[in-house]
Parts: structure tokens; sequence; C-alpha cells
């Protein structure tokens, strides 16, 4: 730039400085079922599912589950099972593994109940997008659905996914609120002259009692964040002066799951039994499941109760209860009891995976 350009001015009084990042109050038009999208709220504003489709539950009604066999784990499997975790034990030995005398086995019967509640809520908020010439689907082609009654694609059932849906008939046309309309605003760095204080003369003109050599002498530069020009392109509108603003549906299905193991062996972590699987002997699929009655551990039976009446009470209010399932499966568990070398030792083995647990092995290496 030479010096005739350094002293141009280009200050333009009537472009604006830059908006509000939203739209301000009053600046949206009012949508026909969304009304509490007042003004120029853009936040999400959950959608509450209407009475018809919060479903009702019959009074007195309960599930039975039918009897099952406890699981057992012979010594081969038991040892192969320790095998297997001490091979992962790089300070372990197998030999005490390999060598060891069983004492006793013991099963116990773990019980492992879950319900799974398959929600759906909707929720809205107004979005908006440069206005490039698309096509606008605005209130002079209908009104709007309410948020329920919007059409959406279902995901598998008991499956978490979220989509976003443009509501039909809510869009229309407005000017940019962050430019004005002018699709460009007052450069904030240089408040619109396009030129800066030279930082290294810090104004003067002269470093060292010398011309500075940076600025020429004149004690500014160009504006290096809008280059000189004065203004900026608005990054709302990208330039295109107007945005389209609309009503943007989130719908969000959610597996509610809850999960209960009564604590049977106190000196056995129940935290252990999240990482493996049982056999799942009883399975109840509707849309609303019922609590079990007649179950041999009364524990299982008060959990189901409780937890299917907090569920309905607690997601009915705010979401759309799809689908709920609630199973109970038998997790294996068995304590091991052997000896090595003269001493007593014990483990656990778990799950159909036959993961062990213990707190104490009979031999470790050593690194000096």
């Amino acid at each position: 730039m030479d010096d005739k350009d350094e002293d141009t001015d280009t200050f333009d009084p009537n472009l604006p400085e830059e908006g509000p990042s939203a739209p301000p109050p009053g600046w949206l038009d009012s949508v026909t079922g969304y009304e509490e999208h007042t003004g120029g709220d853009c936040t999400d504003q959950i959608c509450p599912p209407p009475p018809d489709f919060v479903p009702k539950p019959e009074n007195d009604k309960n599930a039975s589950v039918p009897n099952v066999m406890v699981p057992t784990v012979s010594e081969d499997v038991a040892r192969d099972a320790l095998l297997q975790f001490v091979g992962k034990k790089w300070t372990y030995s197998s030999k005490p593994a390999k060598n060891l005398i069983f004492k006793e086995l013991t099963p116990f019967t773990v019980y492992r109940y879950r319900l799974e509640t398959f929600t759906e809520s909707r929720s809205s908020a107004w979005e908006s997008e440069p206005h490039t010439g698309q096509c606008v689907d605005g209130p002079q082609n209908g009104v709007s659905p309410p948020p329920w009654n919007v059409q959406v694609s279902y995901p598998p059932k008991f499956t978490n996914a979220v989509q976003k849906i443009r509501v039909p008939h809510s869009s229309f046309i407005k000017p940019c609120h962050r430019c004005h309309g002018n699709g460009k605003v007052r450069c904030t760095h240089c408040r619109g002259q396009g030129l800066t204080r030279c930082m290294f003369c810090h104004g003067s003109g002269h470093s060292r009692n010398r011309r500075c050599t940076t600025c020429h002498g004149r004690g500014r530069k160009r504006c290096v964040s809008c280059h000189g020009k004065g203004y900026k392109g608005c990054l709302t509108c990208n330039g295109y002066r107007n945005l389209v603003h609309f009503i943007q549906l989130t719908v969000t299905w959610k597996n509610q799951m809850f999960e209960f193991i009564p604590n049977r062996v106190p000196e056995f972590p129940l935290k252990k039994f999240e990482k493996v699987s049982g056999e799942a002997f009883f399975v109840d699929e509707n849309l609303l499941v019922y609590p079990i009655e007649g179950f041999p551990d009364q524990d299982i039976c008060d959990a189901s109760k409780g937890v299917i009446q907090n569920h309905l009470l607690k997601y009915s209010a705010v979401s759309r209860i799809l689908q709920q399932r609630q199973t109970i499966e038998l997790v294996p568990l068995t304590h091991v009891y052997y000896a090595y070398s003269g001493k007593d030792y014990d483990y656990f083995v778990f799950g159909r995976e036959n993961k062990v647990h213990t707190t104490k092995y009979p031999s470790s290496c050593s690194i000096l």
C-alpha cells in the first residue's frame, strides 16, 4: 500500500456496528403451535406430550416368573478361568493355578433385574440460515403441525438416537439482525477507519528521533483485521443480507435403564457384575410392564414394583413412553476354595464369561 492509500479515510458512517448474536425480542414472527418461542428466544423449549400420548397402566396387574436352575462351575472350568486371569497379570506365576488343590466350590444364586424404558422427547428452538435463494416453506403453505404431530423416522427400539427436523410451514425471511441487512459490519478493531495506531511508534510517527519506517511517519497503519476496508463480512448471513428463520424440532430417543442386584455375597463387589453377562430366563416386553410378584427373591419383587412406578411418573411427564422391557438374569457366581503349598486361598468365578476376582494369590514375581 502506498502513502496515499495509508491516508485514505475509509470510514462509512452508514455502516452499522455488529448487532447481537441472537435476534432481539420482537424480531421474529409468531408461529401457531409454538407461541412459547416469544420474540428472539432461541433456547430449546421442552414439548410435553399431549395427554392421549401418555399410556395408562391397568390396576392390579402383575407379572409371574418361571422357576430356574442355579448354574454350577466344574473344577476344570474354575482352573481354566484362573489360568486366563493369571495370564493377564505379569506379576503372577501360573504354577499355583496349575498345581492347586480344590477344597470346595460353592455356587450362589445371583439375580440381576433390569428395567428398560424406551422414551421419546421433543423440544423446539429457533434456528436460522443465510437466504441464498432457496425456497422457503412459510405460513403461506399452511399451518405448522404441533410438535407431536410432526412425522419422524423411528430408530430400532431401545436404542439412543437424535433427529432434527425443520417444522413444516414455520420458515420466513428477515433481514439479518447481526448486520441489519447490509451483509457487512463495521470493523471493531479499527472502528471502521481502516487504520490503526502504529504499534512501533505508538502513533507519533517517530521512533528514536527518526521518522518511523513502519508507518512512514504517519502514526497509523492499515488495519490487519479488516485489511484496511473498515468493515468485515457478516458471519451470520455470510454476506447474503437476509436470513431464513425456522422452528427446528429436536426428537430424542433414549433407553432409560435401571439395574438391581441384591447383595447376597458381601465379600464380592457388586460392581464386578457390570462387566459380565448372565442367562436371561425372564423377558417381559410391552408398552407398559407390570410389577413382578411371587418370585422367590422378594427384593427383586420390591425393586420391580418401585422402579416401574418411578419410571412411569418420571418419564411420562416430559416424554412419551414407547415401550418397556423388564428382564431377570441369573448371573453365575461360584466361590472357589483351594489349597497351595499348605496354605488356604480362595477366588470367585463370575459371569458367563467366567471372569475371576481374587484379593490374594499364592505367589508373585518381583523385580529387584
